[in-house]
């Protein structure tokens, strides 16, 4: 059971899905609380490894895109639990979605990915 003292403080949601447009870490003075709301808010929504592995499948599709029936099966989760990941993903700008019919399918946004990267690599630009 969680103390009120170790219960993880929840991230603000962010104000714009847009990919993060930052000097790469260490090459400036500092980075702005407001980028490093943004970065934290991604990387967030990175770290779970039902959210990497899904990141990853899509990744690997033709379009970067999958349909969340097709997803389910690859993780061995309930479409419901899929879905809930990718609604993570959606609200930090790393996935997209879009309804065909009664399916939803998921895209993922390469320049998120590359913002993020982009901002972690030391040796950047």
């Amino acid at each position: 059971m969680w103390h009120n003292e170790f219960v993880p403080k929840q991230l603000p949601v962010l104000e714009t899905l847009e990919p993060i447009c930052c000097a790469p870490l260490g090459e400036s003075a500092q980075i702005t609380e407001a980028d490093a709301n943004d970065l934290a808010i991604r990387l967030k929504a990175l770290a779970d490894p039902a959210r990497l592995r899904l990141v990853s499948f899509l990744l690997d599709q033709p379009d970067l895109e999958a349909c969340t029936c097709d997803l389910a099966p690859v993780l061995k989760l309930s479409e419901p639990t899929v879905s809930h990941h990718l609604k993570t993903l959606e609200k930090a700008g790393i996935v997209t979605k879009e309804r065909r019919g009664m399916n939803v399918h998921y895209q993922v946004v390469p320049d998120s990915i590359h913002a993020i990267a982009r901002v972690l690599h030391i040796d950047c630009c």
